[in-house]
């Protein structure tokens, strides 16, 4: 078997003639493709405003910068994420305080979030793992009894919906990721979607320098040349080449989500007599979008089992080493692993299966072989 990789991209003729028409186009950035592609993802969303931007990160980062928190106001976040999430809360001079998460679904505990909760908290900050949006309901109640804003990392999310409403409807902010292993892809690439009409705006400046073309004049009568800077912004801009590839890919998002449904019941399926497996749990009325496949191991060495796996073409990864055990973080922002117990219980059996739409099924069967063949030759 050829190695199999973790994740990969889904790129079709549609998609390349849709970059090569804004190579031949009079636009190669900030372009009408951006509009395009902002407005496919609202209609796609069913949300009122959607904010383009280079990446998933970028987009973190003016999403808390535009609340406009007093420096070191606390945000609650979990641990068991990608880096970025706290990175875009410290970038904002902020405090990230974390919570813990539950075992089954990896999603921050909305019962530890009450806890976390001082005089300090001015937001939530979320990430659905792996694809499965957290117990939004719990904790939407949870911010409006405090006062709090909710931001929705839902990087891993396009696509996934709560109960009758798509992610991207329900948070404050919600955030996506167009990196190549996400559900759609635009080289790189990221978006931030609200209903919030005061976010957007100041969203768009903020990614483009804080500048303002808007403006009336002030040195005089107008020339057609003006413009001013109004916050203190970053360049953040998406290109229209990326705009027209994620445009063109959305179009098969729908399709791309059910083939990772598809092959994640092929692994569940596959693993149901396996002692060794934890499969992860499916909460009611939560349509999964399936990002990415973690399972967590049971009675042998995970590294182990991780490196025999690598060492027979199965490209198994892991999602995540906790964000407090992180370098930067244990010297800058300090924490006892042993305040979160289900974290570091997760952590230290968790491992990622290959998941993606090209996938097929005897991969599937192949990966699964595999792993029979790993706890036999460790346990």
């Amino acid at each position: 078997m050829k190695p199999i990789p973790y994740g990969r991209q889904s790129i079709d003729d549609d998609d390349i003639c849709a970059v090569i028409d804004v190579l031949h186009s009079d636009w190669l950035t900030t372009g009408p493709k951006i509009d395009e592609f902002e407005r496919s993802i609202s209609d796609y969303c069913g949300c009122r405003h959607a904010v383009a931007v280079n990446s998933g990160t970028s987009a973190l980062d003016i999403a808390v910068q535009v609340l406009g928190f007093p420096q070191g106001s606390e945000i609650i976040t979990t641990p068991f994420t990608f880096a970025a999430t706290s990175n875009a809360i410290l970038y904002n001079r902020l405090t990230p305080v974390y919570a813990d998460i539950i075992r089954g679904t990896r999603n921050i505990d909305p019962k530890d979030i009450c806890r976390k909760i001082t005089p300090k908290t001015r937001a939530v900050l979320i990430v659905d793992f792996a694809g499965q949006p957290c117990e939004l309901k719990a904790i939407q109640k949870v911010c409006r009894d405090h006062g709090l804003v909710l931001i929705e990392d839902a990087c891993h999310a396009l696509g996934a919906s709560y109960g009758n409403k798509k992610v991207g409807t329900i948070a404050d902010m919600t955030i996506f990721s167009f990196h190549p292993v996400k559900a759609i892809t635009t080289g790189e690439g990221g978006m931030i979607v609200t209903d919030n009409e005061g976010y957007a705006k100041k969203l768009t400046l903020l990614r483009t320098h804080g500048i303002d073309k808007s403006l009336s004049p002030h040195d005089g009568p107008s020339a057609g040349w003006e413009y001013d800077m109004v916050e203190l912004g970053r360049n953040y801009r998406m290109t229209d080449l990326q705009a027209a590839l994620g445009t063109s890919q959305l179009k098969k998002l729908d399709l791309f989500v059910d083939k990772r449904k598809g092959l994640a019941r092929q692994y569940a399926d596959r693993c149901s007599d396996l002692s060794f497996i934890e499969f992860p749990e499916s909460i009611a009325d939560i349509s999964h979008a399936w990002h990415i496949l973690t399972v967590l191991v049971n009675g042998i060495d995970r590294n182990s089992f991780f490196t025999y796996l690598r060492a027979h073409n199965v490209g198994v990864n892991l999602h995540y080493i906790p964000t407090y055990r992180l370098r930067y973080y244990k010297e800058h922002l300090p924490q006892d692993p042993a305040r979160f117990p289900v974290t570091e219980d997760v952590y230290n059996r968790i491992i990622t299966l290959p998941l993606f739409p090209g996938m097929t099924e005897d991969e599937v069967h192949y990966v699964v072989d595999t792993m029979k063949d790993a706890y036999q030759a460790i346990k």
